[in-house]
């Protein structure tokens, strides 16, 4: 994992972006935002899983069925399954050690909307 820091590569209205091996966070004072970071690591681990170009194809597919379904786009953001389970567990320092494999399955259906 290689966190770099860049207020250009982000976009509006976040704070980091994962793209395997890589962190971009916006500010350097995020280096020290420990459940940011592991709510990046969770992206990562995600992306491993899924061999990383699947696994955008996923987000992005996911994100166009969401902003169908909700007509919001940040409501779209929150329910994407892997935004789900990173944002649920990005304050628990051992999810990643407990997690399961392929573990976002369980946040793809859900009845009830995150945002």
């Amino acid at each position: 994992m290689l966190i770099i820091v860049s207020k250009y590569l982000i976009p509006k209205g976040f704070s980091g972006f994962t793209f395997f091996p890589f962190i971009f966070l916006k500010k350097k004072e995020d280096k020290a935002n420990w459940i940011l970071l592991n709510h990046e690591r969770i992206h990562i681990r995600q992306q491993l899983e899924l061999l990383v170009l699947p696994f955008f194809v996923w987000y992005f597919l996911e994100f166009f069925i969401r902003l169908i379904l909700y007509r919001n786009w940040k409501k779209a953001y929150y329910n994407i399954s892997f935004e789900r389970e990173a944002y649920l567990n990005d304050n628990d320092s051992n999810y990643l050690s407990n997690r399961r494999l392929y573990g976002f399955f369980k946040y793809v259906k859900s009845e009830k909307s995150f945002f």
